[in-house]
């Protein structure tokens, strides 16, 4: 064992929802994905402070029209919600409700890196929790409303005559009551944490209640308030899990603007019977079984040409795990060809935006600042296709190349308008997004280069997190036709920089 020490948050990047367990020395930490396939995405750390990719459940969930951006269809803001991962008799589970479909889903799997066997549960359990507790299994589930509902053995429906009851309910909400829901039994005794809000303003808190019995009363309040001093709405929502040595932590969120929701770790006291939450959380101190162990970058550059069966490096239907797609992607669309070091996308659909278009890659962006450049061969481009870098999310803007009836030209579009627009020669073009999110700056700059060095276009976007997309703005790669599908772009030469 060694020391770890780091600041929070642990993570400058979005990884929301965090629930995490502990499975022989190291911890596995499920996060929320919405509309990025493949999905449930899990990260492994063996110090609660450096995570490093480590599995997906699913590269698809139910493949419907909205989750594959079919016509006008899609799930921006919904699809995987808020999962819960356990480990019981020698396996581990996932599970999480799907607000598009309406349906809750729990995989389990010998290994964290699979295959995962799916299950389809009846009901829809929001912001559920696992609970195995010796022969039986429950999840906690609800928003103000917190309820506790039995399964079956086979946990594909609530057991019949089973436990089904209020456990605790947010009298007082007026702007979020309570839910979040982490559950666990601990020497006997049951302990619920729960985010809500300031009734008065919006500021998370976080909250525990606990019984002696599922069948007793749930007795406590809130157990955190507390921020790190930049930001003042505090961080919440999480559970806590043991380390090696007996050591407790608990592993929250807090907002950070467009950069998304990103992860804090909070030293927990056991003594009492119940928890105590450390409030001072900018310093913290963990201890690690690897101290030397290099962990595997959660964003990075890429040239396309590497491939391999390693899932944990490449587990993003052949690209390297930091990739994931907009909604789920049609392959027959996508190209990638390692020798030549290019990935080709070409257009099926005609979109009015550049958020209808399939097969869009992403990555995270990384505070406080980062950016990425990428070359396009736009070729091979229809008249009416654009081509290009975006960030992705509600308030989206992009640099890219439009082909029309003249020729190419370099675009800037920002809040649904084309900033600036001229023309250019060649069939490859090189972009640029510089983000800076210190101090809540939460701004964007394109720059593209035809040849003689980067210049900038456009002018400055205000990044936004908003509740349609509920995502960190991404780094995307996008095609996208608006008069006839079948034009395609090569992009290569990914570059990440932080």
């Amino acid at each position: 064992m060694q020391p770890v020490r780091g600041k929070n948050p642990i993570l400058m990047t979005d990884i929301p929802d965090p629930d995490v367990i502990c499975v022989d020395g190291t911890f596995y930490m499920i996060t929320t994905t919405m509309h990025f396939m493949p999905g449930g995405e899990i990260l492994r750390s063996y110090d609660l402070i450096n995570w490093e990719h480590a599995s997906y459940v699913f590269d698809s969930i139910d493949g419907t029209a909205g989750q594959r951006l079919e016509g006008d269809e899609h799930i921006y803001g919904k699809g995987m919600w808020a999962g819960s991962i356990r480990h019981h008799g020698g396996e581990f589970y996932v599970a999480f409700s799907c607000n598009d479909t309406q349906k809750t889903y729990i995989y389990r799997s010998p290994s964290v890196n699979g295959p995962w066997t799916r299950i389809v549960t009846e009901g829809f359990y929001y912001d559920l929790s696992l609970l195995f507790d010796e022969d039986r299994v429950y999840v906690v589930h609800g928003n103000k409303d917190v309820y506790i509902t039995e399964l079956d053995k086979d946990l594909k429906a609530p057991k019949e005559g089973g436990l089904k009851r209020l456990l605790v309910s947010d009298t007082q909400a007026k702007i979020l009551g309570y839910e979040g829901s982490h559950i666990y039994k601990i020497d006997g005794r049951y302990y619920l944490f729960l985010i809500h809000s300031l009734p008065d303003r919006w500021r998370r808190v976080e909250a525990m209640f606990s019984a002696d019995s599922l069948d007793g009363e749930f007795v406590g309040g809130d157990i955190l308030d507390t921020d790190l001093g930049d930001r003042h709405d505090g961080a919440a929502q999480g559970g806590i899990v043991e380390g090696p040595e007996g050591v407790w932590h608990a592993v929250l969120f807090r907002d950070n603007g467009a950069l998304g929701r990103i992860p804090v770790v909070v030293p927990v006291r056991k003594e009492n019977g119940g928890f105590t939450f450390e409030t001072d959380i900018r310093e913290i101190e963990t201890t690690s079984l690897r101290p030397d162990y290099k962990y595997r970058p959660l964003v990075g550059s890429d040239d396309f040409r590497g491939t391999s069966d390693d899932k944990e490096e490449y587990g993003s239907f052949g690209f390297k795990s930091f990739w994931q797609f907009n909604h789920e992607p049609d392959l027959s669309l996508v190209d990638r060809d390692p020798e030549a070091g290019k990935v080709t996308i070409r257009t099926d659909k005609l979109s009015s935006d550049m958020t209808h278009a399939r097969n869009t890659l992403t990555q995270r962006t990384v505070g406080p600042r980062c950016s990425a450049e990428v070359t396009v061969d736009l070729s091979s481009l229809s008249e009416g296709d654009t081509a290009g870098l975006a960030i992705l999310q509600g308030k989206y803007a992009y640099v890219g190349i439009t082909r029309r009836n003249d020729g190419y030209h370099a675009v800037m579009y920002s809040e649904d308008k084309e900033i600036e627009s001229f023309a250019i020669g060649g069939n490859e073009i090189r972009l640029r997004a510089e983000c800076d999110f210190e101090d809540g700056r939460d701004e964007v700059r394109f720059l593209i280069d035809t040849g003689d060095g980067f210049r900038s276009i456009g002018d400055v976007h205000k990044m936004q997190f908003t509740l349609d997309h509920f995502t960190g703005a991404r780094f995307a790669l996008f095609v996208m036709s608006e008069k006839t599908v079948g034009g395609q772009a090569a992009f290569s030469d990914f570059r990440y920089f932080r």
